[in-house]
């Protein structure tokens, strides 16, 4: 029986970037951010996802028809999750960026340094507030997943600590050929290696590469 991975996925720019700069409630991806997810848009499987009807079928399909197999948990970080920095507003707390009912429809870890008491929301998606850590929200995410995969998601800075600390198991970069500038580097001070991983598949895709790293 295959060992249960941690899982990364996330869209960068030629420059290296995975958000925009000066991110915000109304630029969630920053500046110029939201160009690095157009290639999926239009796609059949993305739009089921969302409960939308037509779309197309290309390479990227299969990419995105994947990121839910054997998945039974998500790690993200707080930027990803989204919302105000700082400390949640008590009184109106934001509840993420996806509506009533987000597409995991399984457990979702947010590494936060804030508390905040579980979030039930539909469709089975219940978001857990880990503040002790990365190798804890990784601990209880794989305690809930129950032997199947865990998804990392974004934003850049969570990520970076789990490729640093050599806990990603694979690594699926969509090479978006765009240049935004500035903003959130993935490989920002992560060193000049790829901690373990090494790249086992490219597929060529209308508007994106996608590159999937395993470890040997």
């Amino acid at each position: 029986m295959n060992k249960p991975k941690l899982r990364l996925k996330i869209s960068m720019s030629l420059d290296g970037f995975v958000a925009g700069p000066n991110q915000s409630l109304d630029n969630p991806l920053g500046i110029g951010g939201m160009r690095l997810h157009e290639w999926v848009f239009p796609l059949r499987a993305f739009r089921e996802m969302h409960g939308l009807e037509g779309g197309e079928t290309n390479e990227s399909s299969a990419i995105i028809e994947e990121m839910f197999v054997n998945v039974g948990a998500t790690i993200m970080g707080r930027n990803m999750f989204g919302g105000h920095p700082g400390d949640w507003n008590r009184t109106k707390p934001w509840n993420g960026w996806w509506g009533t009912n987000p597409p995991f429809h399984h457990p979702v870890f947010v590494v936060t340094r804030y508390p905040r008491q579980s979030l039930s929301l539909d469709g089975g998606t219940t978001f857990t507030f880990v503040t002790s850590g990365i190798q804890a929200a990784l601990d209880q995410a794989r305690q809930a997943a129950g032997g199947k995969d865990v998804s990392l998601g974004g934003g850049a800075n969570v990520a970076r600590q789990y490729l640093v600390a050599g806990l990603v198991d694979e690594m699926n970069i969509s090479l978006v050929p765009i240049l935004l500038g500035s903003g959130e580097r993935l490989f920002q001070d992560t060193g000049d290696n790829l901690h373990g991983l090494e790249l086992v598949r490219t597929i060529a895709a209308p508007k994106v590469t996608h590159l999937r790293f395993t470890r040997p």
